[in-house]
């Protein structure tokens, strides 16, 4: 008889104990891949943190401003003429807006960058770092676009959650019209 209460017993808290131990694997596992964080290193030698989030990326000092990630290069004719336009929306909306130019260019030069920057008015924060790759990879995988990619590639952030996303050339007032509705304005 004895036998027979402790069973069910020993079963129950074995179940209980086994659930317990699950929860908190995926608990560990879900933190683990929300506290992603790429440290890029600018022309001027600051550093811009990069946080992924859940539903996207963040960057540390965004402050509620929307942030535009332009994943580049400098050899690329549609990234060039992209430089001047994101310029432009980097100095209308100052205030609210940050653009960073990410490089896909492994061992590129500062010289090189500063060269485009130059002849093409990329006046917004260029990274050369060795995080470029690596966050170029987990924004492309996380708007589900694979290995291989057309670039210019802008992913457009709002607190940490993706508000569009464009492949290849695209004019500069279909970004300005999704900076306004990022902003409520």
């Amino acid at each position: 008889m004895l036998k027979k209460s402790i069973l069910p017993t020993l079963l129950t808290l074995m179940l209980l104990f086994q659930a317990c131990s699950d929860n908190d694997k995926t608990k560990e596992a879900n933190e683990m891949v929300s506290v992603s964080e790429y440290v890029l290193t600018t022309l001027d030698n600051n550093q811009q943190i990069v946080k992924k989030t859940l539903d996207g990326f963040t960057l540390e000092s965004s402050n509620n401003k929307v942030v535009l990630f332009d994943i580049f290069a400098t050899w690329c004719p549609p990234c060039k003429a992209s430089a001047t336009h994101l310029t432009s929306l980097q100095e209308k909306y100052k205030d609210d807006l940050i653009v960073i130019g990410i490089t896909i260019e492994e061992k590129i030069s500062n010289n090189d960058l500063i060269e485009f920057r130059k002849n093409y008015n990329a006046n917004y924060i260029l990274v050369n770092s060795d995080q470029n790759r690596r966050l170029v990879d987990a924004i492309a995988s996380s708007l589900k676009l694979g290995d291989r990619f057309p670039i210019p590639l802008m992913a457009m952030y709002k607190d940490g959650k993706l508000v569009n996303h464009y492949l290849g050339a695209i004019q500069e007032e279909f970004i300005e019209s999704d900076i306004k509705k990022a902003l409520g304005k």
